[in-house]
């Protein structure tokens, strides 16, 4: 059995009907677990949500490593294809928030501003 990270076996999942295109599954997998990153109460009551949390960090930064490995056909660099945020509303590349790949995901309640 192979030690795929949880990314790759949750890309693998949806894309279940086409199994070679499953590195177009990607950025779906990571909207998954971007949502899955803000446990529910059920969750914080069994568990360590600052654990949980960093987890699902590091599972989130794999996605990176999975992109860089996805080369386009077409071209001698590989696909950097970023996605976008958890809406799926805003493009990001790999690069676009800081050091940090999972910035993006990061909730900053103190820095949230209301209406």
């Amino acid at each position: 059995m192979e030690n795929r990270t949880l990314i790759e076996r949750l890309a693998r999942h949806l894309a279940a009907a086409h199994p070679d295109d499953w590195s177009s599954r990607i950025e779906d997998a990571a909207s998954i677990l971007a949502m899955l990153k803000e446990p529910d109460a059920a969750m914080r009551a069994a568990g360590d949500t600052g654990i949980w949390s960093a987890m699902i960090d590091a599972a989130l930064r794999e996605r990176w490593a999975i992109a860089q490995a996805t080369t386009d056909p077409a071209a001698a660099d590989p696909v950097d294809s970023g996605g976008s945020d958890e809406e799926g509303e805003i493009r990001l590349t790999s690069d676009a928030v800081g050091h940090d790949r999972a910035d993006w995901v990061h909730l900053h309640h103190g820095q949230e501003k209301t209406i």
